[in-house]
């Protein structure tokens, strides 16, 4: 079963890059605000861990690009251009207001920044782009003097924009479907605020356990694994509760990697409390009233599951399963409003790591078909690196030709503990064997 799971790597190399010129782009006609403009954030576009940005990458092979079509700079700025018309907002600056939320701005500095580099290196040299590479980090711009995780005052893009961008480029003509509408105002805070959860997901936890000292005390490490569908359906089929509900493929991995993370890290001690979370989509959830079609604004909740290290270790996949599942079908558009007030009651300030894995799945996302610019479908379609945050894990959609249905998994950890982590995810027999005791 081993071989249904492939371990990525990724080639240390430097990429020497040239900046060629620097093109302010502005909305290509009127836009609805003016200088001095703000425009309203919600609680959810304020939640702590969606106040950064990740850096992507995009490759496309050169032999899509044919000598009679306009130059790639110009084709570029030429859409998004025309794009930032109905995606005004996204032509201003993000900054804080006076109570400390984030709003957009407009001032003098607006519009997008579009820049122009060049390098002497070849798409084959840059090795295997089915993995995330933190020595592509040369490829993505950043400003002079710039902070770690700064997004005040810098220009802005979200990923629906990315499409209606690449159609927009591909076709020559505008396209937006469905028409773009911001209405923020829709997750306005109740009055009076009303929290019914207990939200642990934003829950202070005093780290009383060694897991961030094993996590932190040398520099991690990036790993990589291509799970095969087969794999994944068998462990969808070791990991079903014994119960009528049955559990997702997502539920599934996710336990299967957070118990496999905790094994390779030797948790102590065993009594500790752990949380693993992870972003929902809520937009299905909303139904009083339901979103407007084109809303593009962040409506994502986090889930939140615990245990005790002892269950993770000692316990049946099915019962992490389960936690996993109970974390996922919590979010309702209750718990969505829930969220709203808390955020507006006790808005954390500061990200919280104590005890927790958080994972991100971007296998939902259509990096992959809605990125075709005109170029063609890209080679690698993505983040570049994970290393930063040794508590997070990756879900990746496998962006190869065949399209096998393959999930990458990309996960952080110290050098000490990669060897042990590797072989628990690999291995089935165990959970077999312990599924047939029980």
């Amino acid at each position: 079963m081993a071989s249904c799971v492939e371990e990525l790597h990724f080639s240390h190399i430097h990429i020497p890059v040239t900046i060629d010129q620097m093109i302010p782009v502005l909305p290509a006609g009127p836009i609805p605000a003016v200088h001095g403009s703000r425009l309203y954030l919600s609680n959810l576009d304020n939640m702590i861990g969606a106040r950064v940005f990740t850096p992507t990458v995009y490759f496309y092979k050169s032999n899509y690009m044919s000598s009679n079509r306009k130059p790639v700079t110009k084709t570029l700025c030429d859409a998004l251009s025309r794009v930032l018309v109905p995606y005004y907002p996204l032509s201003g600056r993000l900054r804080e207001a006076s109570n400390g939320k984030l709003e957009v701005f407009f001032g003098q500095e607006q519009g997008a920044l579009m820049v122009e580099a060049h390098s002497d290196m070849g798409l084959a040299e840059l090795g295997d782009l089915a993995v995330p590479n933190p020595t592509w980090a040369p490829l993505n711009y950043r400003f002079p003097n710039e902070e770690p995780y700064k997004v005040l005052d810098m220009p802005l893009i979200i990923a629906q924009f990315l499409a209606a961008w690449a159609a927009t480029a591909k076709t020559g003509t505008l396209v937006t479907n469905p028409e773009p509408c911001w209405d923020r105002e829709f997750f306005q805070p109740r009055n009076p605020p009303t929290i019914k959860y207990r939200h642990p997901e934003f829950m202070r936890i005093e780290e009383g356990s060694s897991l961030t000292m094993s996590l932190w005390k040398s520099k991690p490490v990036q790993k990589c694994y291509k799970v095969s569908q087969q794999f994944q359906a068998q462990l969808k089929s070791l990991a079903q509760p014994n119960d009528m509900l049955g559990c997702s493929t997502f539920d599934a991995m996710a336990a299967h990697v957070w118990r496999s993370w905790v094994k390779a890290l030797d948790v102590k001690p065993v009594d500790y409390e752990l949380r693993l979370t992870f972003s929902v989509n809520a937009r299905p959830k909303l139904k009083n009233p339901p979103l407007k079609q084109g809303f593009y604004g962040n409506v994502v909740c986090v889930a939140c599951g615990t245990s005790p290290v002892n269950n993770l270790i000692k316990g049946s996949l099915s019962e992490t399963s389960r936690l996993v599942r109970e974390a996922r079908l919590s979010i309702s558009e209750e718990y969505v409003r829930s969220t709203v007030d808390y955020m507006e009651i006790d808005r954390p300030n500061r990200l919280e790591f104590g005890g927790k894995l958080s994972i991100t799945q971007w296998t939902r996302f259509s990096l992959y078909e809605s990125a075709d610019f005109g170029w063609g479908r890209p080679s690698y379609a993505g983040p570049i690196d994970l290393t930063p945050t040794p508590q997070v894990c990756v879900f990746l959609p496998d962006g190869s030709a065949e399209c096998s249905g393959a999930t990458v998994v990309c996960i952080c950890l110290p050098g000490s503990a990669t060897h042990k982590f590797t072989e628990f995810f690999l291995c089935l027999k165990d959970l077999i064997s312990n599924d047939e005791s029980e």
